[in-house]
């Protein structure tokens, strides 16, 4: 539905291999469903692998999503407002953020202001080469605002 709009991601054998990771059922559904569906909980994940997977348990798609992670494919994302970590797919040299809505949860990807990583820099390093700033906007989405407002 909003997968980053400048990188298609690549098929799921491909990005596997590509990382050195070997090509199984397992790997290869929750690669799909996180392409399908990013910014998915590890529950979400379950849900849409099982039938793909007959057989498979929340543990074993908490294991792929973790060598997922490990492998650079996937990438785990903690927002202050989700209970949960969710997933998405790692694109390489993607440097984008998130907005959130505050009300129902949702998140969508926001292109960094910036363009490049870090896009803010600390006032004191500490010595240390800053890889990455996270970013998420804090919002209230179209959908809860005309609700609100229709409320009223």
């Amino acid at each position: 539905m909003h997968s980053h709009p400048h990188v298609a991601p690549a098929p799921a054998e491909e990005a596997l291999r590509g990382a050195e990771l070997r090509v199984t059922a397992q790997r290869v559904a929750v690669y799909r469903a996180l392409a399908m569906h990013p910014h998915s909980s590890a529950d979400a994940v379950f849900g849409q692998v099982r039938e793909a997977v007959p057989g498979i348990a929340l543990p074993s798609v908490h294991n792929v999503l973790g060598d997922l992670v490990s492998a650079n494919v996937v990438r785990r994302v903690s927002l202050p407002d989700s209970d949960r970590a969710l997933y998405e797919l790692a694109q390489p040299a993607d440097n984008h953020h998130h907005v959130q809505c505050v009300v129902c949860g949702s998140v969508q990807d926001v292109e960094c202001a910036v363009g490049h990583a870090p896009c803010l820099t600390p006032s004191q390093s500490h010595g240390m080469r800053v890889l990455e700033a996270t970013v998420t906007f804090r919002a209230i989405c179209s959908e809860c605002e005309r609700k609100s407002s229709s409320n009223d």
